[in-house]
């Protein structure tokens, strides 16, 4: 009996936490449409993976991304256009170059963030302080439940990608 209601709390659990992601992205949708330079959700992708491994080359950033290099290099192309990403030469391979996000970049990713980071305060806003922090508590579970060796992790992490394409 116990087994059934924990197996029903967990699909809810579920359920409410897809609800909260689809609302996510419709908020997260808004402050991408409002940016001076909107970008498309895989070329914001890449800006987020570009924004934690700084110089990476572009097979390990097809790799992270689980696309083929060429779709990965015409995405980058166009963040290059709209000045958002640098390409430098690898000192230590004439054949590669390394990638990363130019000032521009830097800065469109953190207002995006900023943006949402409002987005967010002021749906808090509206929470009992009690509920805020439960859902803090939470919050902090699932990040740490998804913490480094899961595979959703794993997935975000580029180092491992990198190791494992050497």
């Amino acid at each position: 009996m116990h087994s059934s209601r924990s197996a029903t709390r967990l699909e809810e659990t579920a359920g409410a936490a897809s609800e909260i992601t689809e609302l996510l992205e419709v908020l997260w949708g808004r402050g991408r449409d409002d940016a001076a330079a909107p970008v498309s959700a895989s070329q914001l992708r890449v800006l987020f993976i570009l924004a934690d491994n700084e110089g990476i080359n572009l097979r390990t950033l097809s790799a992270a991304l689980g696309s083929a290099p060429p779709s990965v290099s015409r995405l980058c192309d166009r963040l290059q256009a709209v000045g958002f990403l640098e390409r430098d030469p690898n000192p230590a391979s004439r054949r590669e170059v390394r990638l990363r996000l130019s000032g521009r970049g830097e800065a469109f990713l953190n207002e995006l963030r900023d943006r949402r980071r409002e987005q967010l305060s002021q749906v808090l806003a509206t929470m009992p302080p009690s509920a805020r922090t439960e859902l803090l508590s939470g919050l902090r579970a699932f990040r740490d439940a998804a913490g480094p060796g899961t595979s959703l992790r794993a997935a975000l992490d580029v180092s491992a990608v990198s190791a494992h394409i050497a």
